[in-house]
């Protein structure tokens, strides 16, 4: 018998069951983070552009502020990114035509400093409350001094050298930064500053020693692996908490997904290494744990992930085109709804395990492998990534209910037997219920049946899908809405079962609720 693939016809209906009483947990609004670095064009041309039409007294572009509004994204990391393992910090700050030119090695690209730390802090407050920070210290060619210094600038009121240094840059209040990434990616050979497990475990507990003597309350997210492919995977955790435990609140994970020599099966599973990826991290933060006696949880910062044709990248990586440009145009992949569908996965993948959880950033947020697009004095547009994520932000809040899909299945050549159905489902505070859901086979369509037990639901408020007859279709800058949600009719809820179908290729949100139905 032939393998089957995600193109065969489905014998059976997908099903699942959801019950109040079998939950995962609480979604933390910082699930819906993102991702400013410096890095080609995320903020020169992206969100700051003082010469651009929309642009306000700061620099800002106001069509950009609208879509990240929109997006709903929480908290945003920044600077970096492996721009931040050479970053001096002091370069950002004081008055703009004071700021040095530097050189930045991650991208090989030259950093003007135009935008800078004061400047991530009032763009946040006009996101909105909901936007916090998240500082990257750079912990690559620079050290616990550094980072104490940062921290006395960035949140001390008054009265001592730097936090009266920042107040005579015109920043009277504190920054109030309590999330803060103890270094980025150390454990990558790629990276400025690279570090051995035990090297960076011992710089990061000392740093995170004496930031705590500052402020005990700061959060702290150590460095975990760059990705569950590298060669020291676990053995870098183990190592790194073993000296940090009782310091740090969370571990990083990072993790890009792109497809490799056409195996669009596996791509399309890809949520499936991610909640492996996640599930691998939380074992060794609970076996490290176990060993220390301690009863204290590490939760997890899944603080850079997304869809990335990282293998573009790498194509002129070394290449001697790469000039020290200033903002020059790197990463910007143009979005397809095959990549929306897969992106959709992988945020169903974080909501499923909200309970450790608990922090993600998508990297990145405005240009560079991002949600938003813009062209240098001209227009914002939504790529077809900006719709999960926006109606994840908006209908994803509650309580996370606990999914098990009993679904067709296909093979793949680099996960093996995968679900045709990958979704889960949370449930808001006023009762209602949001089932997110994909449909991995690029041609047959899903029905779905979902037995609802005790959750007093009677009405299918929407069923919204992102699919495509074309999986290549993308929105560009001649064609920014060629692809958006659409409704979908048919879908009903009758004597406690949900009865959908679901488009092949298909990103869905199935609202649904007390009352009448609107669908």
């Amino acid at each position: 018998m032939s393998p089957r693939t995600a193109d065969a016809v489905p014998t059976r209906p997908a099903r699942f069951t959801l019950d109040p009483s079998f939950t995962v947990g609480e979604v933390d609004p910082r699930l819906f983070g993102s991702f400013v670095e410096h890095l080609g064009r995320c903020v020169y041309t992206g969100i700051f552009e003082p010469d651009h039409p929309s642009a306000d007294e700061a620099g800002i572009r106001t069509d950009v502020l609208e879509l990240i509004r929109e997006l709903g994204v929480t908290t945003i990391r920044y600077p970096g990114g492996n721009f931040v393992s050479g970053y001096k910090w002091e370069d950002s700050v004081g008055p703009v035509e004071d700021r040095p030119r530097r050189l930045d090695l991650a991208w090989r690209s030259t950093e003007t400093n135009r935008f800078g730390l004061s400047e991530y802090i009032a763009f946040l407050k006009k996101i909105g409350p909901q936007a916090e920070p998240m500082m990257a210290i750079n912990l690559g060619t620079r050290g616990v001094a550094e980072a104490l210094e940062l921290q006395e600038y960035a949140n001390h009121p008054e009265g001592t050298a730097l936090s009266d240094l920042r107040r005579a840059h015109g920043d009277k209040d504190p920054f109030g930064i309590r999330l803060w990434c103890l270094g980025n990616e150390m454990d990558g050979p790629w990276q400025t500053g690279h570090k051995t497990a035990a090297e960076y475990g011992r710089i990061a507990a000392e740093t995170a020693r004496a930031m705590r003597q500052i402020d005990p309350s700061v959060e702290l997210v150590a460095c975990g692996s760059s990705g569950q492919w590298m060669s020291t995977f676990a053995a870098w955790e183990a190592t790194v908490l073993q000296e940090t435990y009782d310091l740090v609140d969370y571990i990083s994970l990072h993790a890009y997904y792109e497809p490799r020599d056409g195996d669009l099966e596996s791509f399309l599973a890809s949520a499936v290494d991610m909640e492996s990826f996640i599930e691998n991290v939380v074992a060794t933060c609970d076996h490290v744990g176990a060993r220390l006696k301690s009863k204290k949880k590490i939760n997890l910062s899944f603080d850079e992930w997304n869809v990335w044709y990282a293998a573009e990248w790498h194509g002129i990586e070394n290449s001697d085109s790469r000039d020290w440009a200033q903002a020059p145009r790197l990463l910007e992949n143009n979005y397809s709804v095959l990549d929306a569908v897969v992106f959709g996965s992988l945020l169903i993948a974080l909501l499923r395990h909200a309970d450790r959880v608990t922090v993600a950033c998508l990297a990145q947020l405005v240009n560079v492998i991002a949600p938003i697009m813009t062209e240098p004095g001209g227009p914002a547009w939504r790529q077809t990534t900006f719709f999960p994520f926006a109606q994840a932000s908006k209908y994803g809040r509650g309580q996370v209910l606990d999914v098990r899909v009993d679904s067709p299945t296909y093979e793949t050549e680099k996960y093996g037997e995968a679900d045709l159905l990958h979704a889960t489902a949370v449930r808001a505070e006023d009762g209602s219920v949001t089932v997110f859901a994909v449909n991995r086979s690029r041609t047959q369509s899903l029905p779905l049946q979902v037995t609802l037990n005790g959750l007093g639901l009677t009405s299918v408020v929407e069923h919204s899908a992102l699919a495509d007859a074309d999986p290549d279709a993308r929105n560009t800058l001649t064609h920014p809405q060629r692809v958006t949600p659409h409704q979908v009719s048919g879908t009903t809820l009758s004597d406690g079962t949900l009865s959908a179908v679901l488009e092949p290729l298909s990103w869905n949100v199935i609202r649904l609720a007390e009352g009448l139905s609107r669908v």
